[in-house]
């Protein structure tokens, strides 16, 4: 990959995730959930930040990223025989605690015998060269310095996200889909206004090439065809999915209308042949529209076009067969964006609305560990009106986790293998 490519990858992958976490923040946080950490990229901190009770943290891989919400995977913030430093206020509440022992840094030396930072909110242990046991209060929004130098909130129960109504929980599952297709509405609608005129993924035709199957059929400039072979058509999609699949020498019935009559047209669909595919036409192309109105249209009804395609995709996923080759991972992602990459920004924009879309789609599959399957675990609670066992949810997301990387190095080494 040219470092251009590269760079194009890095900058789709990440906007995406971000925006997708970006989802689950937000809603998290008008929900009364503690975020505890959101992170922009992995791996070890460059840049770090606290407001309203959340730690920001940009960190060094620019790739992906998450929300550290109470009571997800926590693992606990300290553990016996621990050495740390304290910090009070004027009552002798803990307002800082700090793993950083060993350093140079401030507080009251302290070793930890046992602690409750859940629920009772107390330390207990030694204070240095001491052998009475004292225990303290820690302060509802106590922070915690770790290890890595990252200062986060401590997590009492009732910040957690389980100690949500379940409806909240629904809403924080599905926000991170829900912000990929607003990120692919948003590009869409952007381009809208950036081209010179749009096309409206409906069924007017804007121009019919000279002696082509349309043309010699009798089909004019603003026809608006209704129906293929007695399929009705609604959208430009669906048309050209109709004609796309016709069999060799299939004579099609296009029924359009013009001036407000119908009229029934005869054609049969030639093979155009491009660089890397072949596909069959009957040389039309879609009516374009310039102004505002039709602009902002064109982000909604493109962001809808990708959606039924990936949707298509889909449902036709185990048609014929499943098999590997109909999937894609991040090595086909990566090659798909060197390509794209060649063409100018304004494709690569097109091109991140496109994935931003499979995103939010394939976050929504029921599968455990996925959104939809939380949703799913969420509408469960909701009608047995009572919260699922924590080891059920455990066990089953587990399993979903184990599943999805399974099929993700599946589908990476049959990637590298085409």
């Amino acid at each position: 990959m040219s470092l251009t490519a590269v760079i194009a990858f890095i900058f789709i992958f990440g906007v995406l995730v971000t925006v997708h976490e970006f989802g689950h923040f937000i809603v998290a946080k008008k929900s009364g959930v503690l975020v505890r950490e959101f992170a922009i990229g992995m791996g070890p901190k460059l840049l770090n930040w606290r407001r309203n009770h959340t730690t920001y943290t940009i960190r060094i891989l620019p790739v992906g990223g998450y929300v550290r919400m109470a009571g997800m995977d926590e693992e606990a913030d300290l553990e016996a025989g621990q050495r740390i430093r304290l910090q009070f206020n004027d009552n002798q509440v803990v307002t800082k605690i700090d793993t950083r022992a060993d350093e140079a840094v401030a507080g009251v030396p302290f070793q930890v015998d046992s602690f409750d930072l859940t629920n009772q909110l107390t330390v207990t242990g030694f204070l240095q060269d001491s052998t009475e046991k004292r225990t303290f209060n820690v302060a509802h929004d106590a922070i915690i310095f770790e290890k890595s130098g990252v200062a986060v909130q401590i997590a009492p129960q009732d910040t957690w996200v389980q100690s949500a109504a379940v409806y909240k929980r629904a809403l924080i599952n599905i926000a991170g889909p829900v912000m990929n297709f607003l990120l692919a509405l948003g590009i869409f609608i952007s381009l809208g206004f950036i081209q010179q005129s749009v096309t409206l993924n409906d069924t007017v035709v804007g121009n019919v090439q000279s002696n082509m199957p349309a043309d010699r059929a009798g089909m004019r400039a603003n026809d608006d065809i209704v129906s293929i072979d007695k399929h009705k058509v609604k959208t430009w999609f669906q048309m050209s999915t109709i004609i796309g699949s016709a069999t060799k020498q299939q004579n099609l019935t296009v029924v359009v209308k013009r001036h407000g009559e119908l009229k029934t047209l005869h054609m049969t669909p030639i093979d155009l042949k491009s660089s890397d595919a072949q596909q069959k036409v009957i040389g039309i192309t879609a009516k374009t529209y310039t102004d505002f109105g039709a602009r902002v249209k064109y982000g909604i009804v493109s962001t809808i076009a990708v959606v039924q395609r990936v949707w298509y995709a889909l449902s036709h996923l185990f048609t014929g067969g499943f098999s590997l080759n109909k999937l894609g991972g991040p090595v086909s992602i990566a090659k798909q964006t060197s390509t794209v990459a060649k063409t100018g920004f304004l494709n690569i924009l097109i091109f991140m609305a496109m994935l931003s879309v499979n995103l939010g789609i394939m976050n929504l599959i029921p599968i455990p560990a996925l959104d939809g399957g939380k949703l799913v675990l969420n509408a469960i609670e909701a009608i047995i009106r009572r919260p699922l066992p924590a080891s059920f949810e455990n066990g089953v997301t587990i399993a979903g986790a184990v599943f999805m990387i399974a099929l993700m190095v599946a589908v990476t080494i049959n990637d590298l293998l085409r």
